[in-house]
């Protein structure tokens, strides 16, 4: 009997649903570092410049490390203190000078700075991604991943899942974490944004999992459904896994969080 791609399987209310038959379209272990036909390793350059956009990372054994080092710049001066390092599955802008680009974070003459290609290696319209990864507790630090809509046909096609955004200073056992939909330039969205306890150490390796189906969302952590939206992008979407520095400079360096697998679907069920 063949599965309804868009169907959700019969399992309890508060288990996150087995995973598609097939096989994953996008899986990455990190055993080579970045693999670049998958991960553009920059956050968002067209409204910066290449070397202030620049990922810091590190392969270590068990994947790969996002970093903040002390010599490492603001990501644009007029959100300064703000560093980041930052892996994602696309890119889109218009030219210099223009207002197109992905993820328009603030509305107040934002203007591309660098004309980036576009490029879309993962920019599925639903799906079912899970991210295993150990999140910083570096103080000042926040962990975060977003499917973002990539704009590229329409500025509306703007909406944001945030599957998980943890502060250091919320890492523990329970860690409490921000999940959600955002609207941002989508007026078919409502910014529906919850705090969520949830009972795991994120210090520790451990899994979250995002289904979407353009109708709903379901976000999941270890194998426990944590939050259900009815709402949803319908477009393209890519996947962004950053590590943030905040409140300015100071403590050690590098400051870290660790990446260990990401498996992408490009249908919620199946």
């Amino acid at each position: 009997m063949r599965t309804d791609p868009m169907r959700p399987p019969e399992a309890p209310r508060d288990e996150v649903p087995p995973p598609p038959r097939r096989l994953p379209v996008f899986d990455d272990e990190f055993h080579d570092g970045i693999d670049e036909r998958r991960w553009i390793p920059a956050y968002l350059s067209h409204w910066t410049t290449a070397r202030r956009a620049a990922a810091r990372t590190l392969s270590v054994a068990d994947g790969l490390e996002l970093r903040i080092e002390s010599d490492q710049p603001d990501w644009r001066a007029e959100d300064a203190p703000l560093r980041v390092s930052n892996l994602q599955t696309g890119a889109f802008s218009g030219p210099v000078g223009s207002p197109r680009g992905t993820h328009r974070h603030r509305g107040d003459g934002l203007l591309v700075r660098t004309h980036t290609p576009t490029r879309l290696l993962f920019a599925p319209s639903r799906g079912r991604i899970e991210i295993t990864l150990s999140a910083s507790t570096d103080p000042g630090c926040m962990t975060a991943a977003w499917l973002v809509g990539t704009e590229h046909r329409a500025p509306t096609e703007a909406g944001e899942i945030c599957i998980f955004e943890i502060d250091a200073a919320a890492v523990g056992m329970p860690t409490t974490v921000r999940a959600g939909v955002k609207s941002h330039h989508d007026p078919r969205l409502i910014t529906e944004m919850r705090g969520i306890e949830v009972p795991v150490d994120a210090a520790a390796a451990h899994t979250w999992t995002v289904i979407w189906d353009g109708r709903e969302t379901l976000i999941g952590c270890e194998g426990r459904l944590v939050g259900r939206w009815a709402q949803s992008p319908s477009y393209p979407v890519f996947l962004m896994l950053d590590l943030f520095e905040l409140g300015g400079s100071g403590g050690a360096y590098p400051k870290r969080a660790t990446l260990h697998r990401v498996r992408g679907w490009d249908v919620p069920y199946g």
